[in-house]
């Protein structure tokens, strides 16, 4: 992406955004608005260096607009928004900048912060990038079910879940594909990485199953309860999430079988175990697999095929960017209903 004028780390400064930060008409300007000179009509740049950034943008034109932003490696950062010709509405939301900036065994990519402005009509008129103050964050331990996916038709519903959620709440997102509990546990790249960035109040999502296909259960057990003490030894909230179904319909239209519902070939029943651990350790629980199953069966053989890339990739086991906006918007009503997050800091589906 191309790079702009850098705003440099110790010396960031707020790009301030003039005039109130409500809906109001939309006003010529002398010059550029506010913050756009770190932008192009599609993209913006801010050479920042890792850490969490409150991101505020005034959105409008003379003419109806929709925008949508996107971020770093793909990710969801604000949902279309529309607004009525000559208007401006703000928004804001709460963005993670780190290295590797998507999946942790992935390339570092580009330094700093990266925007995309889509939708069918995006019209920035100014924006304000600063240091977030004391946000909380929903650290995310995955697999590629939950990942920043590098590059289309692939994304993870932790890619997603940033839309959901607005300034003052955070998603760092350190799921990475291909990876069980053993090897998330074992690759110094990942759980050894991810441990000592947990902060007091942190919530942590820890969704592994998907390749746990020879791990047994004890072991399973284990490694879900090892991960469990580190994020509270760190003052963090472990939330445990089981996994998305697999798209395999038995040829009655239900789900109810072992590839669907993550059994593994030595019979461990991954969400079966993680809800017992979550009840055994007190843990939060997001059942996943009760909420994908009763969706993707809803939906049937034939309705189902988008929410997965069947379509594109004959995938029944990973999602589209539409199933994962779907299935974090499952995740975010889990959060909601369980408390996890205040109702202030999250937008409605």
């Amino acid at each position: 992406m191309r790079r702009f004028t850098a705003l440099r780390g110790a010396a960031l400064t707020a790009l301030v955004l003039s005039g109130a930060l409500t809906a109001a008409p939309a006003r010529a300007h002398t010059g550029r608005p506010p913050g756009t000179g770190h932008c192009t009509a599609t993209a913006c740049h801010f050479d920042v260096p890792p850490g969490t950034y409150d991101v505020t943008v005034r959105l409008g034109a003379a003419t109806a607009s929709g925008t949508r932003i996107t971020g770093e490696t793909r990710r969801s950062l604000l949902p279309e928004t529309a607004v009525p010709a000559g208007e401006t509405r703000t928004e804001s939301f709460t963005v993670d900048v780190r290295t590797p900036e998507g999946e942790p065994a992935g390339p570092d990519g580009h330094p700093g912060l990266d925007l995309a402005l889509g939708g069918s009509a995006p019209a920035l008129d100014a924006i304000r990038v600063t240091p977030a103050r004391h946000p909380r964050r929903l650290l995310l331990v995955g697999d590629s079910t939950v990942c920043d996916q590098p590059a289309d038709p692939y994304s993870g519903w932790g890619q997603q879940l940033p839309q959901y959620l607005r300034k003052g709440l955070s998603v760092a997102n350190h799921a990475d594909s291909g990876e069980s509990t053993v090897t998330y546990l074992r690759d110094p790249r990942l759980w050894a990485a991810v441990q000592p960035l947990i902060r007091p109040g942190d919530l942590v999502l820890v969704q592994l199953a998907h390749n746990d296909k020879t791990t047994d259960e004890a072991t399973y057990r284990a490694n879900l309860e090892t991960l469990v003490a580190g994020v509270r030894d760190r003052g963090g909230e472990p939330v445990l999430v089981t996994p998305v179904v697999r798209r395999w319909f038995n040829a009655d239209g239900t789900l109810d079988n072992d590839t669907a519902l993550l059994v593994n070939g030595l019979g461990v029943d991954h969400p079966a175990v993680i809800r017992s651990v979550a009840a055994a350790e007190g843990v939060a629980l997001i059942d996943l697999t009760a909420k994908t199953k009763a969706l993707v069966e809803s939906l049937g053989p034939e309705g189902s095929k988008a929410l997965y890339l069947y379509n594109e990739k004959r995938d029944n086991t990973h999602t589209s960017v539409h199933g994962a906006t779907v299935f974090a918007g499952l995740v975010r009503d889990e959060l909601l209903a369980r408390h996890l997050v205040p109702e202030g800091r999250v937008r409605a589906g």
